[in-house]
């Protein structure tokens, strides 16, 4: 018996959402006739990425948009292949990389966010804090129990176990794991000396615990006693994690805070683009929480119209009325000159039609 095409369009949809798993891949359910957009990439901003979707799809059911929180690394690679219509990374990608690319790429950024060391230590209360040059040798494997001489010096008040330190670390390539090795790159002596490097992969030293995603970061940490592990701060908050304030680079403790992350971006909008990232390395100003990160859009500098207006008008409304949501899931909201950055990267972006709703456009 052939369904009415109403009915089968609305089957469809039932589907498409028990089959979503909206946490991890970021679905909305599939609409019949509509514009689909397809994206991947940055599990670090994917909470965001996923109420921006749920929010704008609301008011715009012509359009479907799904998006898979797969890591920084495999969302540029999708991309690149032509395989998503959009990437997403918190690594802006360098002339030599993009010029690569079929068709060329335009970056926007879309957020920011902290990256923050998680962790669980039973029986001890009170804020961990840890200077840049102890935290930089924990994830060394230098400093390798709880009770350490350097760790307690920073942290009189606290009771440590003498107990192993348990590091977790990203299995898959990750623009968290980048943001966070450049950052100790810059910040650690001992870092550069060893050659660790950074990247979106890395080799950690022998005995780390791996895990895929954010998510599987702050879930290892929840449930591995003794644990530390860096994440971005609304994972580890919605979890419950604890987390540590660390030394900034003028060695003032900071704990990570909407002010001390906003703090952080507040001198990168004074360049382009393709220079905010290496502003917030290891940013300045004694209220500033160390290490940050933005995070980008990749898109291709044509589609087709439709493809076109539909993509241009979500962007905009993520770089406009979209920034309200980044503080309520742990975000930093783009500083206003940083977002106009990101709005006239996306009229680079080639089309000959309006937008798909001016109201949502901002």
């Amino acid at each position: 018996m052939l369904l009415p095409r109403k009915l089968t369009a609305r089957l469809a949809a039932t589907l498409a959402g028990a089959l979503c798993i909206a946490a991890s891949a970021g679905c909305v359910p599939v609409l019949a006739d509509g514009i689909e957009l397809k994206g991947a990439g940055s599990t670090l901003a994917a909470p965001l990425y996923e109420k921006w979707i749920g929010e704008y799809v609301r008011s715009h059911e012509s359009v479907i948009l799904n998006y898979a929180a797969v890591g920084s690394g495999e969302g540029v690679s999708r991309f690149a292949s032509g395989a998503v219509d959009f990437g997403a990374s918190d690594v802006y990608l360098p002339a030599e990389k993009a010029d690569k690319i079929a068709g060329g790429v335009v970056q926007v950024p879309t957020t920011a966010g902290m990256v923050v060391l998680a962790y669980n230590l039973p029986g001890v209360t009170g804020e961990l804090k840890l200077p840049q040059d102890v935290y930089a040798d924990i994830f060394l494997g230098k400093i390798k129990t709880w009770d350490d001489p350097r760790i307690r010096a920073a942290n009189p008040d606290l009771k440590l176990p003498s107990r192993n330190i348990a590091v977790v670390v990203r299995q898959d390539a990750s623009g968290t794991t980048y943001a966070f090795t450049i950052h100790l790159t810059a910040a650690s002596r001992n870092w550069a000396d060893e050659g660790r490097g950074y990247g979106t992969v890395i080799a950690w030293p022998q005995g780390a615990m791996i895990a895929r995603g954010n998510e599987g970061v702050a879930s290892r940490i929840k449930i591995a006693d003794d644990s530390i592990g860096y994440v971005e701060y609304g994972f580890a908050r919605r979890l419950g994690l604890k987390v540590a304030a660390l030394g900034n680079k003028e060695g003032v403790l900071v704990a990570p805070s909407p002010e001390a992350g906003a703090a952080a971006i507040a001198g990168s909008a004074s360049g382009n683009l393709d220079g905010l990232g290496a502003t917030i390395v290891n940013p300045r100003g004694r209220e500033a929480y160390p290490i940050v990160t933005y995070s980008w859009l990749l898109l291709h500098r044509r589609y087709q119209t439709e493809q076109t207006r539909a993509l241009k008008s979500f962007v905009l409304y993520a770089l406009g009325e979209g920034q309200k949501n980044a503080l309520d899931l742990g975000y930093i909201p783009l500083p206003g000159a940083v977002a106009e950055l990101g709005k006239t990267a996306v009229a680079q972006i080639n089309s000959d039609s309006g937008s798909l709703s001016p109201a949502t456009d901002n």
